[in-house]
């Protein structure tokens, strides 16, 4: 289980449930409750699970997503499931004989945080693995949710989806990339890491641009002399893009010293 810290407390603050319609299989319950831990969701609702509740076969396939999986209710059927809810998201892949609003997963992560924090209760709905929701359980939803996807393979399987819908939920409130470990905080966002050590200052790249022009003069490769000064603005560039650190001109510096050892040795030896 890559990536599970047991020492973390899984956040258990408002958001939306995720109700599984029908679900066949044992594995995608527990996959689908994986993808909810992922994504800081916890309330997973099972109507009418074909091979009964509780399975040993999503416990296995949840990973350590346990209490989603203890936590899970059962119902008869969708009326039930979404009874107490103030509004619904269908997910589907196809178009429906209905008149309906449709959005993507990315707004329907924007409109789910601001209608859970006016108060209002709101679930998601994902349908059978084979044929996914019945147009008579759409239209107990207010809105169809809908990926842009390849319209050649548009089939998503119930345990991504809900990886897709947490991911678009989720991205608004992580603070971090990824995880901790016990020797550095999780990254805060993308870019280029530097853990360790510091950016260089110009003081310590002037020092290698300078370095590296004697050596390259020394062995003859800035020539023509009159060519010199372009060919290493040209070599400066490469490297500023690099954005290095002080312990990279640390050691390039070290390359450049041992690649000219043994020319500098002879020369001293004359």
């Amino acid at each position: 289980m890559s990536g599970t810290d047991h020492t973390q407390e899984n956040p258990k603050s408002p958001g939306p449930c995720v109700i599984l319609v029908e679900p066949q299989l044992g594995e995608n319950i527990g996959t689908a409750a994986r993808a909810m831990a992922n994504f800081g969701l916890h309330d997973m609702r099972l109507v009418a699970p074909r091979d009964g509740w509780p399975n040993e076969r999503a416990g296995k396939a949840a990973s350590g997503a346990d209490w989603i999986l203890e936590g899970a209710s059962i119902h008869a059927d969708t009326v039930q499931a979404v009874s107490d809810l103030n509004y619904v998201y269908a997910t589907t892949a196809r178009p429906r004989d209905m008149v309906k609003e449709v959005i993507t997963p990315e707004q329907a992560g924007l409109d789910m945080r601001r209608r859970i924090a006016a108060g209002q209760k709101v679930g998601i709905l994902f349908g059978r693995e084979r044929i996914g929701l019945l147009n008579e359980e759409i239209s107990l939803a207010d809105v169809i949710m809908m990926a842009p996807v390849n319209p050649a393979f548009a089939s998503i399987n119930v345990a991504q989806a809900v990886l897709l819908v947490g991911y678009e939920w989720y991205k608004h409130e992580a603070t971090t990339l990824g995880q901790a470990t016990p020797q550095e905080a999780a990254l805060t966002g993308p870019g280029l890491q530097q853990a360790g050590s510091t950016p260089a200052t110009k003081e310590q790249l002037e020092g290698f641009f300078q370095h590296l022009e004697r050596e390259l003069t020394d062995c003859g490769f800035l020539r023509p002399p009159e060519k010199a000064p372009s060919m290493m603005r040209s070599i400066r560039n490469i490297y500023m893009r690099c954005q290095l650190t002080a312990h990279e001109v640390s050691s390039l510096r070290g390359i450049v010293s041992g690649l000219t050892y043994k020319h500098t040795r002879g020369k001293q030896s004359e």
